[in-house]
């Protein structure tokens, strides 16, 4: 039967793929909810992101959505897009209409000036340029074709250009270099403008400012600057450190902005290929291109079999293009569908379209998380109580201190009608509104969505060590959550570094696997033409005679080193053969072929899996180069020794070949042709060793441990499958092993729908898979409601990874196309880095709660003092300037403290949060310690001075010594407290506190700088020095925190997260689809909640 070569995979451009969904989105929309702060974790449409923006309650908006998607420019990057786009087609399709014949050849075309054709490079940068840009064939025909332009770039369409430092620096002088400008990075001063414009932060700026005036024209200028210069000083301080703590997350998201940019691609310098970052590309490279890869510059095809290039990143039409010599034209960032081949690079960084496009494009607006604007949510609903208490407490204080029941601290009326002065009045009036404006500072936490960009920053920064690129920010989140991992075998599971080890070739078994002394040379000489031909590898050997340096793919690599140890000589064997026709490795046939000449001869070799080579083969090849038949005892033989390699954790590659009469190959059209594949011979069966990684088992352990389901899904034999799982530890030898536990892909794509739902819970290894068999479990799996992290590295893999909830794509064997369907990069291939994510994402989540937990003690404690306070006797105990510094260790400092937390091994002993059930904060008792802090705070408030036995004390000194105290052992108990929030489920808090250095550092500050507040900062923040035993007092009350809260894990709490008291219910239409219903539902129930 004619060979069918299955249709390249269409391979969408990002903005085209998120445009898709959108629209899908949009059609699909089942239910409607009213939370506004409910977002997908993927593929959020713009409407939905605008809608929580306009919910939430922000005080300083250029802070709080920094690092959020601002969707004004993004407005602005589709328009841009579609001007240079539109400007590049129009280019294209007005020079069809040209005749060649209109200009001067020489000139013009060749761009071959005789003045300065004695420089370094005859051809000049417009005139390259100009060929680039217009893609005019009659041009590049007239300079000699790509040969010619090559001479003229003074390059070697075979060995490239020299690798020489300084001949690469002269190209890049001449014709630039393969980079685009970027964005300057923001100066810390600009850190500080924005901190400024929190709306709180002015108003107090302008209250301490009439206050300044209004005092020093009363008081004098030596005692009337300290109210008002106190409060700007503080003020001041938490400007300096908000920004401070801004500027590190943004240089950190900066740099690894910059590693994602950098990608590796191949290049033949000096007749050696080897791998180099994108941007040290050169005009005159020679590029080799396979399928997945990003074009990395703008260039001519040199040769290439069946290349396909997805172009929908340039032209915005999702079109796949064949490239050939008649249409050789490569243009950069586009991706290569389908084939393979090489090409010659024209044209690097702004002097291509690319370039000019992400010249435009080139600043990262950020993105928001589903956490993040949950915490916007709680935010807006915490503000929203806060300014109330805040304006209650304004309205109160004003009124009491209005009718004259308000009293000094030496018992005198504050404000007496018609005898206090206008400015005595106003400058009280002036106190109370900064008391209530600092009330919601600290009332309104701006820091809790901001200590997730904090805590992902950071967790991003460590995550990089950890060989992990996160790419999607909020795929560090649904890490935390997955249930599942759906893991490659080979590259992943396994080291990738593979040796052939067995070989049956010509009917029988070598031993050892290199000796093929007893075959003739005729035998010998076909099986070195198909590893020779039929490869995407090369062997490069150095001049001094060193080693081989071999490159390509790990199996191509074992299948070159085994043929160069039985007498390959690769570059004599590609020359006596031409090819005329390659059909590329097709994942799912999972084998690839080429035709090759040679005298009167064709040749059509066959290489894949080896049950599947064996199927098409008719007749096998003897010892003395005789075709025998394939009767089914020699099949039989063949496949027991397929099964037995395969038990032994090896893959099987399979040899065959083919005889073609000349007459039969299209003398027109040969792209089409479409190879023979039925009636083959087979040449042998080679077993390759790939070695489980160390560490995976115990990862796997941990995984399971953790509640993490680990499946594999490989393209490899269901044996081969089954004796790695085994080896690994995914599959338990005492357990059970066959179907659907170990199943083949073919029978689960076979399946109706509710069928491989049953079966997806329970299939451990899946062998044989297609790329699309991968997208069918991850369906299937999410319709059960897990969340699935699947791992991928090649090009047809990107369905699945953009499907998952977390795509992992491989970041040394993975194409391009993979790493940007993806979420996170494995750096090194490794199944234990995946694990690793796991503990990062859990550890994300761990670090949030503890925040809140903090925070939200905190915001309880100073508001209901202050209310409780204010109402009763008209004044506070704490004033405003005590309140920016409490407001300092609860937001900026705390955030530092608590959500950079390494993760720990507990996280790991926990089941994952999974699709059905929230994470609460339930176990964390904030209604406990607030309650104890301002039931003690309250009684040294109302009864402080016989409490402390300050009656012999003047009322101002007392009252004086009161609100020092209460201050200080406010501060006392949120230092004590944040140890508290460091292991919120575990009873000891201090385990590993030591070793953050961080976390240590924060206190020791707070601590020293609390210190000098209270001893020598007195007329700053209105406070006296104690004594020590009122500092023995406040530390021991701060101290009964840790107790209080160790006996509080003993006591149950009912789950009831807090959004729920304030979260609206939602509205549902009735769904048009009961499939899409469900899942919508899953979605919801998976949102984390922070309950109380």
């Amino acid at each position: 039967m004619a060979h069918e070569r299955s249709p390249p995979p269409e391979i969408r451009s990002p903005d085209e793929r998120g445009a898709a969904e959108d629209a899908a989105e949009a059609e699909e929309e089942e239910e409607v909810f009213d939370d506004a702060f409910d977002i997908p974790h993927k593929n959020a449409p713009p409407e939905r992101l605008r809608r929580w923006r306009q919910a939430a309650l922000v005080l300083n908006a250029s802070r709080r959505f920094r690092y959020t998607l601002d969707l004004k420019k993004e407005e602005e990057k589709e328009i841009i897009r579609r001007k240079i786009r539109s400007h590049a087609q129009v280019i294209r399709a007005a020079f069809l209409f040209k005749e060649a014949g209109q200009k001067d050849i020489r000139e013009a075309y060749s761009g071959i000036n005789v003045a300065t054709a004695s420089r370094s490079f005859p051809i000049e940068l417009e005139k390259l340029t100009t060929l680039n840009r217009d893609h005019d064939s009659v041009l590049l025909q007239e300079v000699g074709g790509v040969k010619g332009l090559s001479a003229l770039l003074k390059s070697n369409l075979e060995k490239g250009v020299s690798p020489n430092e300084d001949e690469l620096l002269q190209r890049r002088d001449v014709y630039g270099e393969n980079t685009y400008p970027r964005k300057k990075r923001k100066s810390i001063l600009l850190f500080i403008f924005e901190a400024c414009q929190d709306l709180t932060l002015v108003i107090l700026m302008v209250a301490a400012a009439i206050s300044l005036t209004l005092g020093m024209t009363t008081e004098g200028v030596d005692e009337g600057w300290y109210d008002g210069g106190s409060i700007f000083l503080a003020v001041f301080l938490v400007i300096l450190v908000t920004a401070i703590s801004d500027y590190r997350q943004s240089l950190q998201f900066r740099h690894l902005n910059e590693e994602k940019q950098n990608i590796q691609v191949e290049v033949v310098r000096g007749g050696k290929r080897f791998g180099a970052s994108i941007f040290d590309l050169v005009v005159g490279d020679v590029v080799p291109l396979k399928i997945g890869d990003q074009v990395p510059a703008d260039g001519v095809l040199i040769s290439g079999h069946s290349l396909a290039i997805d172009e929908s990143s340039m032209t915005g039409e999702s079109k796949i293009v064949h490239k050939d010599q008649k249409a050789p034209f490569l243009m950069s960032g586009c991706k290569v569908a389908d084939g393979y081949g090489s090409m010659l690079v024209t044209g690097v960084g702004t002097n291509t379209e690319w370039g000019q496009l992400m010249a435009n494009l080139s600043e990262d607006n950020g993105e928001e998380t589903p956490l993040q604007v949950r915490l916007n949510g709680v935010a807006t609903f915490i503000g929203l109580v806060g300014l109330s208490v805040a304006g209650a407490v304004l309205i109160v204080l004003w009124i009491r201190y209005f009718t004259g029941h308000t009293e000094n601290p030496d018992g005198t009326t504050q404000f007496v009608a018609g005898t206090t002065g206008v400015k005595t009045g106003f400058m009280g009036a002036i106190r109370i509104l900064t008391i209530a404006v600092t009330i919601v500072v600290v009332a309104v936490p701006e820091g809790l969505p901001l200590a997730v960009t904090l805590t992902l920053a950071y967790s991003m920064k460590k995550m990089m060590r950890d060989k992990a690129l996160v790419r999607r920010l909020s795929s560090c989140e649904t890490m935390g959550s997955a249930t599942t991992i759906c893991s490659d075998k080979t590259g992943t599971l396994t080291l990738n570094k593979m040796t052939v080890v067995e070989a049956y070739f010509a009917g029988t078994k070598l031993d050892p696997c290199t000796d093929v002394s007893q075959m003739s040379d005729s035998a010998a000489s076909l099986i070195i033409e198909g590893i020779a031909q039929n490869t995407t590898g090369t062997v490069f050997l150095p001049e001094d005679g060193g080693a081989a340096e071999l490159t390509g793919s790990p199996t191509e690599k074992a299948i070159l080193s085994w043929g160069l140890k039985i007498g390959m000589d690769f570059h004599d064997v590609r020359t006596k053969s031409l090819v005329i026709h390659v059909f590329p490795f097709n994942s799912e046939k999972k084998r690839g072929a080429v035709a090759v000449q040679s005298d009167d001869d064709v040749h059509i070799h066959w290489k894949g899996a080896a049950e599947i080579v064996l199927s098409s083969c008719k007749s096998w090849l003897s010892v003395d180069g005789s075709v025998q038949p394939m009767s089914a005892e020699k099949h039989d033989e063949y496949k027991k020794s397929i099964e037995n390699m395969a038990m032994n954790s090896l893959r099987c590659v399979a040899f065959a070949y083919c005889t073609c009469d000349i007459e039969m190959i299209p003398k027109e059209d040969i792209a089409n042709w479409k190879l023979p594949e039925d009636d083959l011979t087979l040449l042998g069966i080679v077993g390759i060793k790939d070695p489980c990684r160390p560490g995976v088992r115990d990862a796997v352990r941990l995984c399971t441990t953790a509640g993490v389901k680990v499946r594999m899904v490989t393209g490899d034999n269901i044996e081969t499958a089954k004796a790695i799982a085994l080896e690994c530890g995914i599959l338990d030898a005492n357990g059970v092993i066959s179907e659907p536990v170990v199943i083949e892909g073919k029978v689960f794509r076979e399946m109706s729908e509710s069928a491989r739902g049953d079966a997806a819970d329970k299939i451990i290894v899946m062998g044989r898979s297609s790329p699309n068999d991968k997208l069918l479990l991850v369906q299937a799996l999410k319709r059960k409601g897990h969340v699935v992290a699947v791992t991928g590295d090649g090009t047809n893999d990107a369905p699945a990874l953009h499907e998952a909830d977390i795509g992992l794509s491989m970041g040394i064997s993975g194409t391009e196309v993979a790493k940007e369907s993806s979420d996170i990069i494995i750096l090194d291939d490794d199944f234990t880095s995946v694990v690793k994510v796991v503990r990062w994402g859990r550890s994300v989540y761990a670090n949030i709660q503890k925040f809140i937990q903090f925070q939200l003690t905190v915001n309880v404690a100073a508001l209901v003092i202050n209310v409780v306070a204010a109402v009763s006797s008209g004044d506070v105990p704490l004033n405003a300037v005590e309140l920016l510094w409490v407001n300092l260790i609860m937001d900026t400092l705390g955030a530092l403290a608590l959500a950079t937390e390494p993760p720990t091994d507990n996280l790991m002993k926990r089941n994952p949060v999974g699709r059905r059930h929230g994470t609460s904060c339930n176990k964390y008792h904030v209604e406990k310690l607030a309650l104890y802090q301002v039931a003690i705070l309250l009684i040294f408030d109302f009864a402080g001075v016989r409490v402390l036995r300050l009656q012999n004390e003047s009322r101002y000194n007392s009252e004086r010594i009161k609100n020092t105290f209460i201050f200080n052992t406010f501060v006392f108990c949120q230092i004590f407290n944040e140890f508290n929030a460091r292991k919120p489920e575990e009873k000891n808090v201090f385990k590993g506190v030591t070793k953050n250095h961080l976390f240590m550092g924060i206190i020791g500050i707070t601590t020293v700088f609390q210190i000098l507040i209270i001893q020598f900062l007195g007329k700053f923040f209105k406070t006296v020095r104690l004594d020590w035993r009122l500092w023995l007092v406040s530390v021991a009350i701060g101290l009964v925190s840790w107790p209080l809260a160790y006996l509080g894990k003993f006591i149950p709490v009912p789950v009831r997260p807090l959004q729920d008291y304030f979260k609206p219910r939602c509205c549902r239409r009735p769904s048009r689809r009961g499939a899409r219903a469900k899942r919508n539902t899953e979605a919801n129930a998976s949102r984390p909640y922070f309950g109380h």
